[in-house]
């Protein structure tokens, strides 16, 4: 295909500032950049070194349209970017894709009786989140740590329901019990504010603000009392002995480390809580494309445009990268403070600048370790299955269903050696009656197998959890599209407990027998096992929501349009369930009298659950 033509495309581009959009034949956003001046930035791709530039060059290789957005300010263009990025998600531009999923404490301040809860998304609903929290198990005892301290209630309603007799938390101590008048709203707000200043690192000034509340109480001969708090400042006085300050000033910073091994990179962020370290995530990117100021950047700008992020006082940066100001402004913006950006270059902020860039470094050689153990481990899977090439990519498909309802055909992908849960897949069967699952199979083998024809997406290995059977209905379903043996096929079954699992491939007669300990065989199971726990999930969802459509359609005046309306206004079925009779009133068509119907409804048929 003949390259992108520059030269004759740049004389229309306007020198203003905007956003460009780089397109393949197929029309699919492949990058979205901006620039302060559109026709001087898109020029400099015209006098790219595609020997010096591997995926810049791969880039624009498959370019055939660019589009232009003229704004009026170069901050404009910023916001305009970032929301295109995050509506395009272009192959090419930097995905922040964590490692992991990292937990989030959250309190729902927005609540009347507000709780502390772990949650894995930000959203704007009003509560205060804190972290993410790179140790799971670090986050579940700060969240027992507090409750010990500060018993909030643990129930899941947000509105709660008056009750006679308060629940077993109640009488072990670790609920004040609203829910049956135990406690006043001031008392409880209280404990929630100190709660809120642990999270935020201000330990200190609780300790010495409980401290005055216990001199007071023992003045007052409230000794009971007054033994709670001292119980409560000797805890807090322990957790500060075990915090690792790091800065004397008490600033919120965040400390982005950065390392580069030929083309991949590994982005660090130590976020900093009043000068103690709170908590970090890192990132890799496989192959970014631009300089690394101009990676730099746009990790920022993505990094800090997740809906409810938190924005500290200060960021500090290894070095310039190409818009800082322009990003501090921004960022002061959203903030409504000061957001300073900073690159020093002595004294103590150079210490956490090279704490963060131990993080970055780090990351790469687990990541190169990691990388060198999966190509072992393909090429085990490469000789013992006799595949053409490395499976670099493997998909898994189960079907679920109850005596063939409900039925879900449910693919889990397999990227390098790690779950691509991004590229998971659920299916529900449109063609197929009862319980069938070789028809079932069929149906969504031909519909994933179609759809990866046209868009030239197609797994390295299919497996599929089962036999000689199941792998035929695979083959077939490769053959009636015409591109039969255009992907590797293999099939995992344990037929007699007694055996083991077994491995087919087409064209083989008798199945492949591995040792039970073999690192192939584990991993295969590992992948099957996964297809089944996202396939269960699938189908209790849906399941949920069968059930829950039924239970309201059962009241007087609420069809399937009205719990559909109710689905789309509330956004969940579980939203639905906790919502309160104002709430549900506020959505258009339901009104205060059903309302009310619906909310009795629901809470009595849990009741007798």
């Amino acid at each position: 295909m003949p390259p992108f033509a520059f030269k004759e495309f740049l004389p229309t581009v306007p020198l203003q500032p905007g956003v460009y959009l780089m397109k393949s034949r197929a029309g699919e956003v492949l990058y979205v950049g901006k620039a302060r001046e559109l026709r001087k930035r898109l020029s400099s791709y015209a006098r790219i070194d595609q020997a010096l530039h591997g995926k810049t060059a791969m880039l624009l290789s498959q370019v055939r349209l660019i589009e232009t957005i003229v704004t009026n300010t170069e901050k404009e263009a910023l916001i305009l970017e970032s929301s295109l990025i995050k509506q395009h998600r272009p192959k090419y531009n930097v995905i922040l894709r964590d490692d992991k999923s990292y937990p989030l404490l959250k309190v729902t301040v927005q609540e009347q009786w507000p709780r502390l809860v772990m949650t894995r998304r930000r959203v704007k609903d009003g509560a205060r989140y804190f972290g993410p929290f790179s140790s799971p198990s670090a986050m579940w005892e700060t969240i027992r740590y507090l409750n010990s301290l500060f018993p909030l209630r643990r129930c899941k309603e947000k509105s709660l329901k008056p009750k006679s007799r308060p629940c077993l938390n109640h009488q072990m101590g670790r609920c004040l019990a609203p829910c049956a008048d135990k406690v006043s709203r001031e008392e409880y707000r209280e404990l929630v504010d100190n709660v809120l200043l642990v999270l935020d690192g201000k330990n200190q000034q609780l300790v010495k603000e409980l401290s005055r509340k216990m001199a007071q109480a023992s003045a007052e001969l409230r000794f009971e009392e007054a033994a709670q708090l001292r119980d409560r400042i000797n805890s807090l006085n322990k957790t500060l002995e075990k915090q690792q300050v790091v800065a004397a000033h008490g600033k919120d910073q965040d400390v982005l480390g950065f390392a580069r091994q030929e083309a991949s990179v590994a982005v660090a962020l130590l976020f900093i809580r009043k000068g103690v370290i709170s908590g970090q995530q890192a990132f890799y990117l496989a192959d970014p494309v631009g300089t690394d100021a101009e990676v730099l950047t746009e990790v920022l700008s993505r990094f800090y445009w997740e809906e409810g992020r938190y924005l500290p006082q200060e960021i500090l940066l290894p070095f310039a990268g190409t818009d800082d100001q322009l990003l501090a402004d921004w960022l002061s913006e959203q903030r409504g403070g000061s957001v300073a950006i900073a690159c020093p270059q002595r004294g103590d902020r150079v210490r956490l600048l090279e704490m963060a860039e131990a993080n970055a470094r780090q990351l790469l050689v687990a990541r190169k370790t990691r990388q060198t153990s999966w190509q072992g481990l393909a090429g085990g899977l490469q000789k013992v299955l006799g595949l053409a090439r490395l499976p670099e990519r493997i998909e898994c498909l189960d079907i679920s269903n109850l005596n063939g309802k409900q039925a879900v055909g449910s693919l889990v992908c397999f990227v390098g050696g790690e779950p691509a849960k991004d590229r998971y897949r659920h299916y529900g069967i449109h063609t197929v009656e009862g319980p069938d699952d070789y028809a079932m199979m069929d149906e969504v083998l031909g519909r994933r197998f179609a759809k990866g024809l046209t868009e030239g997406d197609m797994p390295d290995l299919l497996l599929v959890d089962g036999g000689k059977g199941q792998l035929g209905v695979a083959m077939q379903a490769l053959a009636d599209l015409g591109i039969p043996g255009t992907v590797e096929l293999a099939g995992i079954a344990k037929e007699k407990v007694e055996e083991g699992e077994k491995l087919y491939r087409p064209g083989r007669k008798n199945p492949i027998i591995l040792e039970r300990h073999s690192l192939v065989l584990l991993y295969l199971m590992r992948i099957r096992d996964e297809a089944h726990r996202y396939g269960i999930t699938i189908h209790r969802r849906l399941r949920a929501k069968e059930g829950l459509t039924s239970s309201l359609t059962q009241i007087p005046g609420v069809g399937k349009a009205r719990t559909e309306l109710l689905l789309r206004e509330l956004g969940s079925r579980q939203r639905i369930a906790q919502a309160g009779v104002g709430e549900l009133a506020a959505v258009a068509g339901i009104g205060p009298a059903l309302a009310a119907q619906i909310w009795q409804h629901l809470h009595e048929n849990k009741a007798d659950g």
